[in-house]
């Protein structure tokens, strides 16, 4: 008899056989038991399930608090919080910071003085999370008992009863629904999110995950002296967005994207990245967000472990090949000085959306990783347009590419963010469409204006002194 016409159930007795008729017998038996066990696990052993982005939707604010750059400095020299000194910075920093006219601002910042209370800055997450949800449900029809994760990320508000309660108090979600608040995260948290559901619908089977992005400046506006606090308040606006995975075979067919890979980095572990973002006093006992001289080194040093990460994944061999030429050669003959090969990563994705951060922060990644103008269109005018709305921002870049009827059936999207921690995370999706606007989409209306000239200069950054000189 032949082994591997052995019937499963005659293989105790064959094993019988084998052992009291010889010693051979004994490895024999040894190794069609391993075979076998391996058999079993091949068979039993599930495979990870597909992930789709069904869609998602941005929030848009009211015209009413749309707010321009000169409309900003009449009100902050309102509220009587700053120095001229101060307001003069304020002034030079927006004027080349890469945001235009029409970004928008809470509803506090519009009144005479700067006295948000509580309820305000809860308005201003209601706003934000019920304007973006109402749309992703109006959009893709799913009821809301039918969703089986709920994940929300906001850096730093933070509410009692959680922002997720407030949703399944809202919404009337299920009582079993599986619910994460994030808080502190910056603005990686969209992304890290992401990959967090993954890992969820990879155990829950059959299911929806719907993420929520956004952040609230209610009650965040620094109104002490520092220089260094005061980028925060120039940076950030108003947004968020909402998200919808599923793991269901059946919506292979009517979803956006498969999702690919989630990729992250954290380089909290040292000291100089982990204070390079830090919310703490100023010496008047102020609350305010400090960025110091370490941010974009602290940028750079976390990014470049996650792109090479990335690159390992879906570089096409000729890229891996030459980068890992002109390594060696650089090792083994630094005196000829040749230059680092930087990857084409246009070779592997079509669609390369790093968060907006600010313009220092996109003009360094541009010059490091030597990408051109149109490559970091989708950023730069998402900065211009909406501001840094922290970790919603690389949804609005998404929504202004398929605005533009950019996305094919088969490209592949890169999300790229990073933030306080120091972390940095990339999400690649694959189309499974052609992608077209729709009225939901943001920039609907306006993206026929898109893209505008925003060169502006040098943006005159006064970083906090490092923690550790």
């Amino acid at each position: 008899m032949f082994i591997w016409n052995l019937n499963l159930k005659d293989l105790p007795e064959f094993l019988t056989h084998l052992t009291l008729n010889s010693n051979t017998g004994v490895m024999y038996s040894a190794l069609v038991m391993c075979l076998f066990l391996l058999l079993c696990f091949a068979m039993n052993r599930e495979t990870s399930c597909k992930v789709y982005l069904i869609d998602f939707a941005c929030y848009k604010p009211p015209n009413s608090q749309k707010c321009s750059k000169e409309l900003v400095m009449k009100q902050a020299r309102q509220h009587g919080n700053y120095t001229e000194e101060v307001l003069q910075f304020m002034k030079n920093f927006m004027e080349r910071g890469g945001i235009g006219d029409s970004a928008y601002l809470a509803e506090t910042f519009f009144k005479p003085s700067y006295k948000p209370l509580m309820k305000d800055a809860r308005r201003e997450v209601e706003m934000a999370i019920f304007g973006s949800l109402d749309k992703l449900l109006g959009k893709t029809g799913v009821r809301t008992d039918n969703i089986g994760i709920l994940i929300v990320n906001c850096c730093i508000y933070n509410s009692v009863p959680s922002l997720t309660s407030m949703i399944v108090n809202q919404y009337k979600f299920r009582e079993n629904v599986i619910t994460y608040n994030l808080v502190g995260m910056g603005c990686t948290a969209g992304l890290l999110a992401t990959g967090l559901a993954k890992q969820l619908l990879q155990v829950h089977n059959n299911s929806y995950a719907l993420i929520v992005s956004t952040e609230s400046i209610t009650e965040n506006c620094y109104v002490g002296r520092d220089r260094s606090k005061i980028i925060i308040n120039c940076l950030f606006r108003v947004g968020g967005a909402a998200i919808l995975l599923s793991n269901r075979p059946s919506d292979h067919n009517n979803s956006k994207y498969e999702l690919l890979h989630a990729i992250h980095d954290n380089t909290s572990s040292s000291d100089r990245f982990y204070n390079c973002i830090r919310r703490e006093e100023d010496s008047a006992g102020i609350i305010g967000v400090t960025i110091n001289r370490d941010l974009l080194a602290a940028a750079i040093a976390t990014i470049k472990p996650n792109l090479i990460a990335v690159g390992h994944l879906i570089l096409p061999i000729r890229e891996k090949l030459s980068y890992l030429i002109n390594y060696i050669i650089r090792k083994l003959l630094p005196s000829l000085n040749i230059q680092q090969y930087i990857p084409n990563y246009n070779n592997a994705v079509d669609h390369f959306l790093p968060h907006v951060g600010g313009k220092p922060v996109l003009d360094d990644l541009q010059r490091t990783l030597r990408l051109s103008d149109d490559v970091m269109e989708a950023s730069r005018m998402t900065l211009y347009r909406y501001g840094n709305t922290s970790s919603s921002s690389i949804w609005y870049e998404l929504a202004y590419v398929e605005a533009k009827g950019r996305v094919k059936e088969g490209n592949k999207v890169w999300q790229l963010a990073f933030g306080s921690g120091f972390k940095c995370s990339s999400v690649i999706w694959r189309a499974m469409k052609t992608v077209d606007h729709d009225e939901y989409n943001p920039w609907t209306d306006e993206i026929t204006g898109f893209p505008v000239n925003v060169n502006c200069g040098p943006v005159p950054v006064d970083f906090a002194p490092s923690k550790l000189n």
